[in-house]
Formats: structure tokens, C-alpha cells, sequence
């Protein structure tokens, strides 16, 4: 699968709201109501899941109606259902920003050039972001994902310099 057809993650149902068949929607999107505006929303496996009609904001996440959903109780069967658009559809990222998703898989590279792993996942834990890097034998570690310990982020060329950090138990 190709960067671009990628699937991206850009909310998920949170359950109904009220009982004319909106749903809630929790966003992952940097404008909640972006969410809308891609209209065709995707299931994890790429089949159709829901059609946006009309949205609004409220807190954590945006109030739906889409085409597919009546009744309360067909909201309500969606909980958890996780929605996605192709990473072609996201608008091209500002200078020295990134798409979380456009990280995974990359090499991560230490400043003198030695293969530290690669990048599994981007966690956030309520301090900032932290970069997986999963090496080729042992355990994953995290990488704090700061200007000071990763100074260059080449996705084009599918690297990431990072200095990894010592832990003193």
C-alpha cells in the first residue's frame, strides 16, 4: 500500500446523541469539523462506514448526522467504530510538521549514523508526544519527540535522526 492510500484514523464513535439518530464523535483531527468536510469516512478495513451530512462542534469531538443512521438506536450500535479517510484526502502538512502516521515505519538513525530501529508508534501519555522505536532484537523504547533529541525528520528518505536517552535506575 502506497503513502498516499494509506488509511488514517480521524475519529471514532463515541455513542448517540439524543434520539434522532446524531452521533457523538470523538476527533482525532486538528479541526474537529474537518471530520465533515471528508464526507466518506471508511471502516479500518476500507469498506464504507459512515456519510457525513451535517456536524457540529461540542466538547472533545463534533455531533454528527450521517446518511446511514436514523434512529438512536443505530447510533448506538456504533460505539467504538473507528473511522478513516485515505492519507491522500489530508491537506499537505505546514513546514516542520508531520503527520503522526507518516512516522511509522521509518528508520530512526543516531546522529553518528548507527540504526537505533525503527519508528512503531506515536504515543502520546498527557506529556507530549513519544516516538516507539522498536530495534531489531529486545524491547521498544521511547523517544521524547523534541527538536533536542529528534533534530531532523526526513520522511522522503525514510529517516529520523534521534539521540537516544540514557535512563539511571
Amino acid at each position: 500500500m502506497s503513502q498516499d492510500d494509506r488509511l488514517v484514523l480521524v475519529a471514532k464513535v463515541a455513542g448517540a446523541f439524543g434520539v434522532r439518530g446524531e452521533i457523538r464523535l470523538t476527533t482525532f483531527t486538528d479541526a474537529p469539523l474537518a471530520v465533515v468536510n471528508y464526507r466518506d469516512l471508511l471502516r479500518k478495513n476500507g469498506a464504507p462506514g459512515l456519510t457525513m451530512i451535517a456536524g457540529r462542534s461540542t466538547k472533545g469531538g463534533i455531533i454528527a448526522r450521517a446518511k446511514e443512521v436514523e434512529t438512536k438506536e443505530q447510533a448506538d450500535r456504533l460505539r467504538g467504530l473507528e473511522l478513516f479517510v485515505p492519507r491522500s484526502q489530508l491537506p499537505p502538512p505546514d513546514e516542520e510538521e508531520y503527520y503522526l502516521t507518516d512516522l511509522i515505519g521509518l528508520d530512526v538513525i543516531s546522529p553518528e549514523g548507527e540504526r537505533l530501529g525503527k519508528v512503531k508508534a506515536v504515543q502520546d501519555f498527557g506529556a507530549g508526544d513519544l516516538i516507539e522505536v522498536q530495534p531489531a532484537t529486545g524491547k521498544s523504547w521511547y523517544l521524547p519527540f523534541t527538536k533536542a533529541l529528534v533534530p531532523e525528520v526526513d520522511i522522503a528518505g525514510g529517516k529520523i535522526i534521534g539521540v537516544p536517552v540514557v535512563v539511571v535506575e
